[in-house]
């Protein structure tokens, strides 16, 4: 008799569990006499959303808010176009992340610079970043690090292990940035002007895999300070819907706490050893400017001052442009990655701006908000 192994995922997208959720979130969104807004703050959660039609199994008072994403859609143009002109340069190797690939810049994509000579290439680990060192001596190898919490212990591990084997050809471009920060950013600017915006953001789903190395800690200010509940939710739907209905439950019950759904990788600590190495070798910057966000305080990551010698903004600052680019005119990825829009508002989604002619960094990015929508909205 052959053995049917079960599908480590099916319990977490059984459509019979999804059913059931849904009757108890109708069931209790009665209850509550409002629309409740929540804002998922990962492109992974939006993506999921839209995949499996989560809006659909929903009453109309409950709302998802598309948050800022991915550290991807967040970079300005001028960080895009440091890569470009780094990447460009005879003795350098471009080191980066699969996703900035495409990610216009005001000169032209890091695949622009490549179709150009440069030597782009493209990891899964930083790590690889020493086996390219190692086979071209000749080269100064700069990472251009990007990305959340998530993957900062990766791009730390990568310096450590560059200083201990005396590695002299490895150099850092840090744009990594912080959660916390960006979601604190979002209220504040609609508290501000309340009467304007009527897409408030009542509750959040927390990014998983931040979470994972932060630990659900780092969202105790919102329910203290600013009266949001969140729910730190996994990926898969059945763990957004449980965190939907977590959500509800607290506004019925007149609670508002952190609570986490993805228990089973998430605690309230995190990862202490990823944590320690991200203090070893970083700081915070006095202010990161997000794409479509503005300059946000202790938002971003930078190199601590006694490792400027690996800093490649330090070496390179003379080359570099320090001016703010903004978008095209007719992308409104500002407006979405601050959940004041939708992708099919903008004019130019699925026509001029389309995932193999992107014109926004929502739409490069496999977790960008116009991305999801141009693959999945039409199971909507």
């Amino acid at each position: 008799m052959k053995l049917e192994l079960k599908n480590l995922y099916d319990d977490f997208r059984d459509g019979k569990t999804l059913k059931a959720y849904a009757k108890i979130i109708e069931e209790d969104a009665k209850k509550l006499n409002r629309t409740i807004n929540i804002m998922e703050v990962c492109g992974g959660h939006t993506h999921s959303i839209m995949k499996y039609g989560i809006p659909q199994l929903l009453p109309k008072n409950i709302n998802f808010i598309h948050g800022p994403g991915c550290p991807v859609c967040i970079m300005p143009k001028e960080r895009i176009d440091h890569a470009y002109i780094l990447a460009l340069l005879d003795d350098v190797i471009l080191v980066t992340l699969g996703d900035m690939i495409k990610v216009p810049g005001s000169n032209g994509s890091l695949q622009d610079a490549r179709a150009k000579g440069a030597d782009v290439r493209f990891v899964y680990s930083p790590i690889e970043c020493i086996k390219i060192a190692k086979e071209n001596k000749d080269k100064k190898i700069i990472f251009f690090a990007i990305g959340f919490e998530t993957t900062t212990p990766m791009t730390a591990v990568l310096i450590e292990q560059t200083i201990k084997q005396n590695i002299p050809n490895i150099f850092f471009h840090i744009n990594h940035v912080t959660v916390p920060e960006v979601m604190c950013e979002l209220i504040d600017s609609r508290d501000e002007h309340i009467d304007s915006y009527n897409n408030q953001i009542d509750a959040f789903l927390g990014p998983s895999h931040v979470s994972v190395i932060a630990g659900s800690k780092i969202y105790d200010i919102f329910p203290k300070k600013y009266h949001r509940p969140v729910v730190v939710s996994g990926f898969e739907p059945v763990d957004i819907m449980e965190s939907i209905s977590m959500i509800i439950k607290q506004f019925i019950q007149n609670r508002c706490e952190v609570e986490i759904q993805y228990k089973r990788v998430v605690d309230y600590d995190g990862n202490k050893k990823a944590q320690e190495l991200i203090d070893r070798y970083f700081d915070k910057v006095s202010l990161f400017r997000w794409r479509g966000l503005g300059n946000i305080p202790k938002s971003g990551l930078k190199l601590k001052d006694k490792y400027a010698k690996y800093d490649a903004e330090v070496i390179y600052k003379d080359i570099l442009p320090i001016s703010e680019i903004e978008d095209h005119k007719l992308c409104i990825c500002g407006d979405i990655l601050r959940g004041m829009a939708k992708p099919p508002e903008c004019t130019i989604f699925g026509t001029a701006c389309t995932p193999t002619n992107p014109v926004g960094s929502c739409m490069v990015s496999s977790e960008g908000a116009c991305a999801a929508y141009y693959k999945y909205g039409n199971l909507l």
